[in-house]
C-alpha cells in the first residue's frame, strides 16, 4: 500500500482528509494513533514533531506529509481522481483555498476551544475564551449562509477542498453551538454534505467513537443513526 494515513477516527481534521480520499477512491492504510499512550505518542512525534494528526506517509517517495490542506493537495498531485479537490482555474482555486482556511480557522478551531474547555478541571475553565469562540461561530454561520445562498458548494458549483473542510467542522459545530434556524442556506448546505457518500462513510466509521465526544449528550438523534 503506497499511502498510510495516521489518524484518529473521531478527529474532525482527520475526517477532512478521509473525505478527500473517499471522494476519489484512493487506496490507503489507516493507522489509529493514540496520543494518550506514551509509546504511540513518541512514535508519532518521530514522524511529525508538532504531534498533530493526521499525517500521511507516502511509501513510494518515502515522504511524510503533514497538515490537512497540504495532504489533500499532495494527493491531488500524486493520486488524482474524478473529483478535483482544487480547481484548475486560478480564481476558482483561490476561492477554494480561501474557504478551506475559513472553515478550519473560524469553525473547526472555535469548536475545539469549546470542546476542550468542557473537559478541563473546573478551576481551569476559560469562560471568556468560550464566549469568544461562540461569537466567532455566530459570525461564521452568517457568512456561510450568505456564501451558500446561491451555489451548492462552498467555492461554487463543484465539490472541492473547501467542502472537505466544511463537513466535519460544521458537523461538530452544529452540536456544540447549533446553527440558527434563520440560516436556511447553511442548514441546506449541511444537509447536502450529509448526503455526500464520502462524508456518510466517514461518519459511519466514526460512530463507534462518538461516546468519547464530550458533547455526546447534545448530539441530535439524526447524527446517531447507523
Amino acid at each position: 500500500m503506497r499511502f498510510t494515513l495516521y489518524l484518529h477516527p473521531l478527529a474532525s481534521f482527520c475526517h477532512k482528509v478521509l473525505i478527500a480520499l473517499y471522494e476519489n477512491d484512493v487506496p490507503f492504510a489507516p493507522v489509529t494513533v493514540d496520543l494518550g499512550d506514551p509509546g504511540d505518542a513518541a512514535l508519532h512525534l518521530s514522524r511529525w514533531p508538532v504531534g498533530k494528526i493526521p499525517v500521511l506517509h507516502d511509501d513510494a517517495e518515502r515522504r511524510i506529509v503533514p497538515e490537512t490542506s497540504i495532504i489533500i493537495e499532495y494527493l491531488q498531485d500524486r493520486a488524482p481522481g474524478p473529483v478535483p479537490m482544487l480547481p484548475a482555474d486560478p480564481d476558482s482555486r483561490r476561492e477554494a483555498r480561501l474557504w478551506d482556511r475559513f472553515f478550519d480557522n473560524y469553525v473547526a478551531v472555535p469548536v475545539q476551544k469549546i470542546v476542550l474547555d468542557r473537559i478541563r478541571p473546573e478551576d481551569g475553565r476559560d469562560p471568556l475564551g468560550v464566549a469568544q469562540a461562540r461569537a466567532t461561530l455566530d459570525t461564521a454561520y452568517a457568512m456561510i449562509d450568505g456564501q451558500l445562498s446561491a451555489q451548492p458548494w462552498a467555492a461554487g458549483d463543484s465539490f472541492t477542498l473547501a467542502d472537505c473542510a466544511a463537513a466535519p467542522a460544521l458537523f461538530f459545530a452544529s452540536i456544540v453551538h447549533p446553527i440558527p434556524e434563520a440560516h436556511a442556506s447553511a442548514h441546506a448546505y449541511l444537509d447536502r454534505l450529509f448526503a455526500r457518500r464520502s462524508f456518510a462513510r466517514v461518519l459511519a466509521e466514526a460512530q463507534p467513537w462518538f461516546h468519547l465526544f464530550p458533547y455526546r449528550d447534545a448530539m441530535p438523534a439524526r447524527y446517531l443513526r447507523p
